[in-house]
């Protein structure tokens, strides 16, 4: 995470309502990496639901996911849940099945918690959003042993 000084989180909190969309997307990246995420909630919520342009919703889900925390997590399945238009639902349902911290064991063992304890959350949205995903994976155990049948 990064610590912004007021005036860099001003300037970035200005930039993400640019008529630019690489504006807005650079604007999404730096308060994604921000540690005050808890005050920039709906700016980020809203460069998530970019209508304009889906490049800023995508590298705005892209750089909540790199924090590797929950409450990145948490603000894209927020977001996903909210989302009315198909192609801003795709971009953020691709930049969670895209994660490439699913690839690696302790990056999946990660998420997969995170996951469990954001199934729980207050907000139906983000609850039944982390559930959806949950639901579709399977046990290691079973995976293992179809990789094992593959090879026979």
């Amino acid at each position: 995470m990064v610590s912004f000084d007021d005036q860099e989180l001003t300037a970035a909190v200005r930039d993400a309502d640019s008529p630019d969309w690489a504006v807005r997307a650079s604007a999404g990246r730096r308060l994604a990496a921000s540690d005050k995420i808890d005050g920039i909630t709906n700016v980020l919520h809203s460069l998530l639901l970019d209508l304009r342009d889906s490049a800023v919703t995508q590298e705005t889900a892209e750089a909540l996911l790199a924090r590797k925390d929950t409450a990145g997590l948490r603000c894209v399945l927020l977001a996903s849940s909210r989302a009315v238009e198909f192609s801003t639902r795709d971009e953020l349902v691709a930049a969670l099945d895209c994660n490439p911290e699913w690839m690696a064991t302790a990056g999946a063992d990660r998420l997969i918690h995170q996951l469990h304890e954001l199934a729980a959350d207050d907000d139906a949205g983000v609850r039944d959003e982390a559930q959806e995903i949950l639901s579709h994976l399977r046990p290691r155990k079973e995976q293992a042993l179809d990789s094992d049948d593959d090879q026979l």
